[in-house]
């Protein structure tokens, strides 16, 4: 007889929600009562806990099992699954083995992802902090989402907090805001998502609300899908990757015709002058007036120098999507929109000045109490040793050779053994192809994987680990005014285990479980992570609940804010008060620190810099249309790309590409078509779906399909990664340039070949008497 329905509080990245089971099965999922816009990605949770890529049992490579060799075939060879000793001793063997014969900076702690929303078993932080404890190991700095602002924002504005979302809240806007102008677009898609969660997706709720406020909405992107139907924006398409020449050809007619705040730019800004000489053509005799930028980014002079001024009229924000800085020389936008703001004057007051990050994730621009949200931390890495993010493949390919980054030399370790936990590299790194030659460099390569991923095939020793419905934790998005309990719902699937179990196992292998675990399980920590909250709660004279009385409940709620937050607004009111933290204590549109790093890939005002590969650039001759990269709206980067509801949108069984319709006509493609989308970096299929939604001579793909190689030339799955450019914005923030690649785009002949992501590899079982076919 079936049991009844039981109910379960949970989250995930893309919305809190209540897991229903049955014979112990995830049979549904029920989105949580407080959200008004609910994600539809929570119903693939279900698909997803008992999916038929999830890993049984812990798994080893068959070669180096054997001989501890044969790099080259990961990703080819099968695996033999061992008993959980097994497995563990091998691990612990091999960390055992590299910290002795090559120190701590031979050992690589990726594990870049979002892996869960829950806090205690965030992976990375698991990750980090096993290896930290155990003697440290080599780190990243910085993130691919948002790396470039991250390390060039504290120069220029004293800090990288509005990238995160800590911005003018949407009341003020609502309330002041007379003209929004989106650089980026604010794509309501990727509102779904937020780091750590979100209970309530508030992204349309305000949309609408800043529409009915009257607000004029002008979307400045390369389609028209960043432009969301419930704002009613005004679409101005512009040439990818060119949006610091449109902002400085505003500049410039704001400083020719006298409408700048001058007043502002003396008493708040530093550099002016500098960064005035540049825009106004004193230096280079070149004016970067309307006109030069309209040959540049394609939008007319005219159309500038009516939305510069209009800028100046009214109460203005400018808003930039986080894609802007993820293609080469992103740091110019970022730093071209703080200086225009400057020029505006409205920095520091209620609705004006600029943001980051409205349509990049969930809950930017909340109007919420600055409280902490649930946090674990890994502590201190003792090796002290870390390397720009998005420079993974170099530092696999180059040990010992030297880089630049944020005013310092850097020299790449040599990594013999990876250990990554709760992320795809083979998804969110550039130029897969030389990512996957570099892979074959480590010695060893360990991953902890719930599912047969493209990374966990391309692992020496695959530990499986349990999907947030199969542990207890909590969470919560420091945007986001939900804690949430996370309530084990199944029993671990298979033989799968928490990270924090397997790393707990580790830690008493090498002798150090008490530093590790700090004598706490599970349940332990949750109750202190929710504990740490409350100093804080209290010094804003709130009261937090009892742990228990929250657990029972499910979630807490912080009580909205008693103002409206302006980004800066105390610095306007005293900037001899309040300064602040860049050298000079004011906007700095002129950086004298960067001037002394000596950088010509980041001078030290904003410009305009070609990028390596743009529509302006000699190699479109070559490779005629710019590739844009987005996250997809039907999963979280790879994340859920198995799942059947995500499946079903893909086009001839592979990602879409969107093409405008004249240029599938001139290379004779129709809806539906598998086409081949190639460059001297790689080739990857797609399926065709026309729309003159978007500019001429630019084509779409989101990110995240299952990385699914023919050898090294070409991808049958859609993966866009394997055409990307993988070099640094600059030597100043060496983020990722995934937004600067050049395409061709040709109609597939003949039959596709079968797309093989989705299939696990070979297995074996190990036992008494060696390994047995399964």
């Amino acid at each position: 007889m079936s049991e009844a329905t039981s109910r379960h509080p949970s989250l995930s990245h893309w919305g809190a929600y209540t897991a229903l089971v049955r014979d112990g099965r995830v049979v549904g999922c029920e989105p949580f009562a407080h959200d008004q816009a609910p994600s539809p990605l929570i119903h693939t949770m279900p698909d997803m806990v008992h999916s038929p890529l999830r890993i049984a049992r812990p798994s080893v490579r068959a070669s180096w099992l054997k001989h501890r060799g044969a790099p080259e075939l990961r990703g080819v060879d099968g695996y033999v699954e061992v008993d959980w000793d097994t497995a563990l001793d091998l691990v612990h063997g091999e960390l055992q083995r590299v910290r002795a014969q090559h120190g701590p900076t031979a050992i690589f702690g990726g594990s870049y992802g979002w892996s869960s929303a829950g806090r205690l078993h965030h992976a990375r932080t698991l990750t980090h902090r096993f290896l930290y404890a155990g003697g440290g190991c080599v780190d990243q700095s910085g993130n691919y989402s948002w790396g470039a602002a991250q390390f060039l924002l504290p120069h220029i504005i004293g800090t990288y907090a509005p990238v995160t979302g800590r911005i003018t809240d949407w009341n003020s806007v609502v309330k002041h805001t007379r003209l929004l102008i989106a650089f980026g677009g604010i794509p309501l898609r990727n509102t779904q998502i937020a780091s750590g969660g979100a209970g309530d997706h508030s992204a349309p709720g305000w949309l609408a609300q800043a529409r009915q406020a009257g607000i004029r909405s002008v979307v400045i992107s390369p389609t028209r899908g960043d432009s969301p139907d419930a704002l009613a924006a005004e679409w101005i398409p512009i040439r990818p990757n060119t949006d610091a020449a449109m902002m400085l050809g505003m500049a410039h007619t704001l400083l020719a015709e006298g409408r700048h705040d001058q007043a502002f730019v003396a008493q708040y800004c530093n550099g002016f002058e500098a960064y005035a000489d540049y825009v106004l053509g004193r230096r280079d005799g070149q004016p970067k007036s309307a006109a030069w930028a309209e040959a540049i980014c394609g939008v007319p002079a005219a159309t500038i120098r009516e939305l510069a001024l209009a800028a100046a009229g009214c109460r203005t924000l400018l808003s930039l999507s986080w894609s802007l800085q993820r293609g080469h020389r992103g740091e110019q936008p970022y730093w071209g929109s703080v200086a225009l703001a400057a020029l505006l004057g409205q920095i520091g007051l209620p609705g004006g000045g600029f943001a980051f990050g409205h349509g990049s994730m969930n809950g930017a621009g909340n109007p919420r109490p600055d409280l902490p949200a649930p946090e674990m931390r890994a502590g201190r890495n003792p090796a002290a040793t870390s390397i720009p993010v998005a420079r993974l493949t170099d530092m696999l390919l180059t040990p010992g050779e030297s880089y630049e980054f944020n005013g310092k030399t850097g020299v790449y370790p040599d990594i013999r053994l990876v250990y990554w936990a709760g992320g795809n590299p083979f998804h969110h790194h550039q130029d897969l192809n030389r990512l996957a030659q570099a892979w074959t460099r480590p010695e060893t390569i360990v991953v902890h994987e719930p599912w047969w991923t493209p990374t966990a095939r391309r692992a020496d020793i695959v530990l499986p680990a349990t999907t947030t419905l199969e542990r207890n934790d909590i969470g919560g998005s420091s945007r986001d005014r939900y804690i949430l309990a996370m309530r084990q719902a199944v029993a671990p699937v298979g033989h799968s285990r928490n990270d924090f179990d397997i790393y707990r196992e580790l830690a008493a292998r090498g002798g150090f479980e008490q530093a590790y675990t700090e004598g706490r399980d599970e349940m332990a920590w949750i109750r202190h992570i929710y504990e740490q909250m409350r100093p804080a709660w209290e010094a804003a004279q709130l009261t937090l609940p009892a742990f228990d009385e929250f657990w029972d409940r499910g979630h807490i709620a912080l009580p909205p804010p008693t103002r409206d937050f302006v980004l800066f607004e105390q610095f306007r009111q005293d900037p001899a008060a309040h300064p602040l933290k860049t050298r000079s204590g004011k906007l700095e549109l002129h950086s004298e620190a960067i001037a002394e790093f000596g950088y010509d890939d980041c001078p030290p005002h904003p410009a305009w810099l070609p990028p390596v590969e743009w529509l302006g650039a000699e190699r479109a001759a070559r490779w005629p249309l710019h590739l844009v990269t987005c996250q997809p709206a039907d999963r979280l980067h790879s994340q859920l790309d198995p799942a059947p509801a995500t499946r079903q949108n893909k086009v001839a069984e592979r990602e879409a590409v969107l093409l405008h319709p004249d240029d599938a006509a001139e290379r004779g493609i129709a809806q539906g078509d598998v086409v081949r989308i190639f460059n001297d970096r790689g080739a990857c299929l797609g399926g065709a779906q026309l729309s003159g939604d978007l500019l001429r001579g630019v084509v779409v793909m989101p990110t995240g399909a299952w990385f699914d190689p023919q050898g090294a030339a070409l991808e049958r799955h859609g993966n866009p990664n394997v055409l990307t450019v993988d070099v640094g914005t600059s030597r100043l923030a060496q983020g990722p340039s995934a937004l600067s690649a050049l395409v061709q785009v040709e109609r597939w002949q003949g039959a596709a070949p079968a797309v093989q992501a989705f299939e696990p590899p070979a297995l074996e079982t190990l036992t008494d008497g060696g390994a047995a076919a399964r």
